[in-house]
């Protein structure tokens, strides 16, 4: 099949993700579809890479069929920007991003992500998976959990992963009460959890590898918890460090649910930029927003409108999601709605893979 060069946002299907959590009727209402079950509480959106250890699920569509993942490496200057070619990336279908829907319907295990170096030297990977959640819809009185409030010794935290305490863990970290528009951090290293009742864009670096602390609360064992290292190794991915409310603050921003602006609201603090970006739009009193080209994920969150440039304009409404390639240059967003789009690190892949890896 011939891939024709892509110069408009292309419309994605569906793509949920069953998982051992309970969760996803927050994303069907969304997106408007039903889900296979109560335990669908991921869409995976714009993927082109797999859930850890399968060989296709996760793989974002089109519309039409085809996979993202296909027409990425079928064209990747269209999609990426002119030059991209001559740099190198971690494969012929990467972006530099992963973007999910991610609806708890229970609280989500301790677990933590590895690091780029670690990813390098462990994993075979140029990626780790540092990552970030901005809030769309939060029961009262829901929240995360975010790093230790105190330091913690190794032997201490390797007791509690052997004997699966989780009182233990959870009462050593940061509980963080969300709300709507609430934009959060999370580097890789630090231990983390998402809470029941919290629905979040998630936007992160493109792999699935993750460090479970608390298997006991998942359908998994100990066996499948440290990414097939062993735990000896797994856990110097792990920071044992306290994360005070100064460092706290450093990761969170706010974007108020309602604001408008004739420019991206910027949702996540600017140290997230070295790995990807997340913005809102959301055009004021009927002016255009523009945004810059590139590639992009976008998630309508509400009403509708269209997204143009030069290349032409598409029509959009509430829940689709979108697939934005470089080729379609500059664009503006038009209408009443509001947008989140996700893209690649500043900089991006610059630097990604070490020189001779």
């Amino acid at each position: 099949m011939t891939i024709g060069r892509p110069s408009r946002p292309v419309l994605l299907a569906p793509n949920p993700i069953e998982h051992f959590y309970a969760g996803g009727a927050r994303i069907a209402e969304l997106r408007g579809h039903d889900l296979p079950s109560d335990h669908c509480p991921e869409e995976w959106v714009g993927a082109t890479v797999t859930r850890y250890g399968e060989e296709h699920s996760g793989l974002a569509r089109t519309d039409d069929g085809e996979l993202l993942r296909d027409q990425v490496a079928a064209d990747p200057s269209g999609w990426l920007g002119d030059g991209i070619d001559d740099v190198r990336r971690a494969g012929d279908g990467d972006t530099g991003l992963l973007v999910k829907l991610l609806d708890a319907g229970q609280r989500l295990p301790v677990h933590v992500h590895p690091t780029r170096s670690f990813a390098r030297s462990h994993l075979d990977c140029p990626y780790g998976k540092t990552e970030a959640w901005y809030v769309l819809d939060a029961d009262p009185g829901a929240a995360v959990y975010l790093g230790w409030s105190h330091d913690v010794l190794p032997e201490d935290l390797e007791r509690a992963r052997d004997e699966q305490d989780s009182e233990w863990m959870l009462d050593r970290m940061n509980r963080v009460p969300v709300r709507p528009g609430d934009g959060i951090l999370v580097p890789a290293g630090l231990a983390h959890a998402i809470g029941e009742g919290v629905f979040v864009v998630e936007v992160q670096e493109p792999t699935d590898f993750s460090i479970v602390l608390e298997w006991s609360v998942t359908t998994s064992s100990r066996d499948d918890s440290h990414l097939g290292l062993g735990f000896d190794t797994a856990m110097k991915a792990v920071t044992h460090h306290a994360l005070g409310v100064a460092g706290l603050d450093g990761l969170r921003r706010h974007v108020p649910r309602a604001e408008t602006a004739g420019f991206p609201l910027r949702c996540l603090p600017e140290e997230a930029e070295e790995f990807f970006r997340l913005h809102v739009v959301a055009p004021r009193d009927g002016a255009p927003c523009p945004v810059e080209p590139g590639f992009a994920v976008v998630v309508v969150l509400e009403g509708a409108g269209e997204l143009v440039s030069d290349e032409g304009a598409t029509e959009v409404e509430r829940g689709q999601t979108y697939a934005v390639p470089a080729g379609f240059g500059p664009w503006e967003a038009r209408g009443d709605l509001r947008l989140v789009v996700a893209r690649p690190g500043i900089g991006w892949p610059v630097g990604l893979v070490r020189e001779g890896a």
